[in-house]
């Protein structure tokens, strides 16, 4: 079967490379997109990196994904979206667009009739994920941002769906994978989830690495995906799994309750107990100092290595063995 997107068309047992332009209201951005029709028929396969600026290490590994893939060696499609989100992979190095200042991982699906980045996230759903038969979200540790390498997932209330997802969470071989109890929310995977699409976010290096080795290593569980998808045969040049694949379960969020300073007390990987003091936010004004404390117990999973933050920055993630 032809896989068409847009302007882009691949024939069975052909790839295709381009880019396509999205209108995001203010400005047209162009996205682009490698498609790889297989010889055989099978599933369709969603990729996308570059949801957020200064993640290095899933754009890379897309990239290369795309070149290694051979049609004939795939049974289906796999579409690959290196940069899915431009604006703020190009114009800037945080997770939020420079154009109107908003995190796309917290709009999904989006609205074609709202600010840019919603405008963003509805082309990406009309244009990707929509139809998809698995997708894949690849971010990484920021600039700012220090982390343990995870597989996150979504439970819902679909007994079927959310046996589907966890499989694709332990197939990519991590040994920690985090679930969330419900699909709520505006991340892109619990937006997928909740049109009914397996969908999963793997999330691999930090301090915005871009080292080799961390892009082989998630470039491995790609493969280890795709196969367990039904999409390649067993890859000949994988090492087994060296840790079983764990569940664990998120416990909470710190956000910082003012603009200031960041000097943690904890850092990725350590573990914490509910109300422990894990660092405080300095006025640079008058040198005061406020607490921050964790809001559960749990190993930090990761968190905020930068200086300034301002209200609502994300300061750590905390999650618990669940099994």
């Amino acid at each position: 079967m032809t896989l068409t997107i847009g302007a882009l068309r691949a024939e069975p047992g052909r790839k295709t490379r381009g880019c396509l332009p999205a209108d995001i209201g203010t400005t047209t951005v162009d996205v682009p997109l490698i498609l790889v029709c297989g010889s055989r028929p099978g599933p369709r396969v969603v990729i996308t990196g570059g949801v957020h600026g200064g993640e290095f290490i899933g754009v890379d590994a897309a990239t290369r994904l795309a070149g290694l893939l051979e049609p004939d060696e795939v049974a289906g499609q796999v579409v690959i979206c290196p940069v899915a989100n431009p604006p703020a992979v190009y114009g800037g190095r945080l997770n939020i667009s420079p154009l109107d200042g908003v995190n796309i991982n917290r709009v999904f699906p989006g609205d074609k009739d709202g600010g840019p980045t919603d405008r963003m996230a509805a082309w990406l759903f009309e244009h990707l994920v929509d139809g998809a038969d698995a997708y894949v979200d690849l971010h990484s540790g920021g600039i700012d941002q220090r982390l343990l390498d995870f597989v996150g997932y979504r439970r819902t209330s679909d007994d079927e769906l959310s046996a589907k997802i966890r499989a694709m969470a332990h197939a990519v071989g991590y040994e920690r994978v985090i679930f969330g109890t419900s699909p709520d929310g505006g991340n892109s995977h619990a937006a997928a989830n909740r049109r009914g699409i397996p969908s999963i976010l793997v999330e691999t290096g930090q301090l915005g690495d871009r080292d080799p080795a961390t892009v082989s290593r998630l470039l491995d569980g790609l493969y280890r995906l795709l196969h367990h998808l039904g999409v390649i045969e067993a890859p000949q040049h994988l090492a087994p799994v060296a840790v079983r694949p764990r569940d664990w379960i998120w416990t909470g969020e710190v956000e910082s309750p003012a603009a200031g300073l960041w000097h943690p007390d904890a850092v990725t990987g350590d573990e914490v107990t509910e109300g422990q003091t894990i660092g405080r936010i300095i006025d640079p004004a008058d040198g005061a100092g406020l607490k921050v404390s964790a809001v559960s117990t749990g190993t930090i999973i990761y968190n905020m290595n930068g200086l300034t933050v301002r209200p609502g920055t994300h300061l750590a993630a905390i999650a618990t063995p669940h099994d």
